[in-house]
């Protein structure tokens, strides 16, 4: 009866070591961004806009993308899905970190995204901020009305 006893509380111990390595384990991966998932997302959100590229930050808790005709999104990983938002000329103010690896970004019409987003090497941080800086350009800046007379 008591080698019983042992052998249930030796199975019930290996099944909690089992399941309380498995949880650890499931902890560590939501950590990891997921691309395919936020490409989805933004689909999702914005049907008409087509990817050309994206860039997640080194946390994984941001996604910069550009878009085909040279606008940028912006998503932000809450755990189950990503909040998208597309970033229109003139909304944003930038500024770079003492790294260099990132910068940080105030959003004057989404306040509750502003922070400070780091990149794995400088040359993303640098790629996505040219992009916030085409699409800071004024679509009015880029192309003259028909028929306008040009300035010098």
């Amino acid at each position: 009866m008591a080698s019983i006893t042992w052998i249930v509380i030796l199975v019930l111990l290996a099944v909690f070591a089992f399941y309380a390595t498995r949880m650890a384990k499931r902890a560590k991966d939501e950590d990891l961004h997921d691309s395919g998932l936020a490409i989805v997302e933004f689909g999702r959100a914005f049907p008409q806009e087509a990817i050309r590229s994206l860039h997640t930050t080194a946390d994984g808790r941001a996604v910069f993308v550009r878009l085909h005709d040279n606008k940028a999104g912006f998503m932000r990983n809450m755990r189950s899905h990503y909040a998208c938002h597309m970033i229109e000329p003139g909304t944003v103010r930038v500024r770079d970190l003492p790294s260099g690896r990132g910068f940080a970004i105030e959003f004057l019409d989404a306040p509750f995204h502003n922070g400070e987003f780091t990149f794995a090497t400088p040359m993303e941080a640098a790629e996505v901020s040219l992009w916030l800086l085409g699409n800071y350009v004024n679509s009015a800046e880029l192309d003259p009305p028909p028929g306008a007379v040009p300035t010098v």
